[in-house]
C-alpha cells in the first residue's frame, strides 16, 4: 500500500484502470505424494491385513524362528502409525467433498429453479436432459496431497498437472503496480472477481476506486457483469477467445448500436467491439502479463517455498511487494522528469 502511495503522490498513476489475471505456481509439494481416495482404501485394506498377519506372527514366536532383525511389535506400531496419517487424509477428502457437494446442491437447486420457471412460462417441458443431482460422496480421483494438503492438482502451462496454487494480481495499467495480490485453491479464476474487487475496495482513497476491469474469458460470467456494476467499476471481460488474424476491417468498424433493452452482458460485449474498448481491453495483455512473466523468468519465483494457504499468501505478497519495489525503481526517473 506505501509503495503505490508513494506512486500517487508522484503522479505516477491516476489509478483508474486495473487488469486482472491468475498464473499457477508450483506448491512446495510433489505430484506424486497426492493420494486418492481410490487408492487410500487400497493401502488400507492392504496394511490391515498385515497388521493382522503380523498379529498372528507374534502369537506363534515361540514355537518357530523369526526372521533376523525383524520386530514384530516395531513392524506393527510402522503400520498403525501408517493407518493413522490414512485415516487423516481420508476424513480431510471427504470434507472436501461435502464442501464441494454444498456447492453444487446450490447450483442444481438453481437450474431445477431455472428450467421450472422457463416451463411455466412456455407452457412445456424443456428441452435436454435434465441435471443430474451432486452426490456427496468422495470421487474416487479425488486427492489430497501428504506434503502440502492444501495445494492442489491444477494443470500447468505447456500441458500436463501438477502440484499447485492459483496466484492472483490486480495490476494498475498505468504503471503495472500490483495493486491487489492474492492466492486461492481454485485452479478455476471465475470465482476470483467478487473477492479481488473486495480487497480493492479496501485500499485508501485514490487507490481503490478504479473506473474499468480488464480481465480474459476465464473471469467470465453474467455474475461477475453484475458484481463488477455493484462494484461501480465498468467490467470488460472477455466472453470467448477471438480468432487469429481477423480482417483488417474489423480494427476500424464500429457495431451496430446498442438496443436500449441491452442487458449488461450484451452492453459489455458491445464495449468490447468498438475501438475505443478493443484499445483498452488490449492494455491487459501488455500490463497484467508481463509482470507474470518477469516475476517467474527474471526474478525466477516459479514455486512456493512454503506450505499452506495463509503462508503462501503472505509468500506471494512478499513477492509483488518486491515487484512492485523493482518497478517504482525504474518509475521514479519518470516522475523527477514531470515534476
Amino acid at each position: 500500500m506505501q509503495v503505490l502511495q508513494i506512486a500517487q503522490a508522484n503522479r505516477l498513476s491516476q489509478f483508474g484502470s486495473v487488469s486482472l489475471d491468475g498464473t499457477k505456481l508450483h506448491a512446495n509439494a510433489s505430484r506424486h505424494s497426492a493420494l486418492s481416495y481410490e487408492h487410500a482404501g487400497k493401502i488400507e485394506a492392504q496394511l490391515k491385513q498385515e497388521v493382522q498377519e503380523l498379529l498372528a506372527l507374534a502369537e506363534s514366536a515361540d514355537q518357530r524362528e523369526l526372521s533376523e532383525g525383524l520386530s514384530v511389535p516395531a513392524e506393527i506400531a510402522r503400520r498403525e502409525d501408517q493407518l493413522a496419517a490414512i485415516a487423516t487424509a481420508k476424513a480431510k477428502i471427504e470434507a472436501r467433498a461435502k464442501e464441494r457437494y454444498a456447492r453444487e446442491k446450490a447450483e442444481f437447486d438453481a437450474k431445477l429453479k431455472a428450467r421450472e420457471k422457463r416451463a411455466a412460462k412456455t407452457g412445456r417441458k424443456p428441452g435436454g436432459k435434465p441435471p443430474a443431482p451432486p452426490s456427496e460422496a468422495p470421487r474416487a480421483d479425488d486427492q489430497v496431497n501428504l506434503t502440502d494438503d492444501e495445494s492442489r492438482i491444477m494443470k500447468v502451462a505447456g500441458g500436463g498437472f501438477d502440484q499447485c496454487y492459483n496466484a492472483q494480481a490486480m495490476v494498475d495499467t498505468e504503471t503495472m503496480l500490483v495493486v491487489v495480490s492474492a492466492v486461492t485453491q481454485a485452479a478455476n479464476d471465475k470465482q476470483q472477481v467478487e473477492p479481488m474487487l473486495k480487497k480493492l475496495h479496501a485500499l485508501p482513497e485514490g487507490l481503490n476506486a478504479p473506473a474499468s476491469l480488464l480481465a480474459d474469458t476465464g473471469y467470465f460470467s453474467a455474475d461477475n457483469v453484475d458484481t463488477c456494476h455493484q462494484a461501480k467499476v465498468e467490467p470488460l471481460i472477455a466472453t470467448g477467445r477471438e480468432g487469429h488474424h481477423p480482417h483488417w476491417k474489423e480494427r476500424f468498424s464500429e457495431p451496430a448500436p446498442l438496443a436500449a433493452s441491452a442487458s449488461a452482458v450484451d452492453t459489455m460485449k458491445h464495449a468490447l467491439k468498438t475501438q475505443a474498448g478493443r484499445q483498452q481491453y488490449a492494455l491487459r495483455k501488455q500490463t497484467v502479463e508481463p509482470v507474470f512473466g518477469i516475476i517467474k523468468s527474471v526474478m525466477r519465483f516459479r514455486q512456493f517455498m512454503l506450505r499452506g494457504l495463509v503462508n503462501v499468501g503472505n509468500e506471494w505478497t512478499l513477492v509483488c511487494l518486491a515487484w512492485n519495489l523493482k518497478r517504482l525503481a525504474v518509475l521514479h526517473p519518470q516522475s523527477v522528469q514531470r515534476a
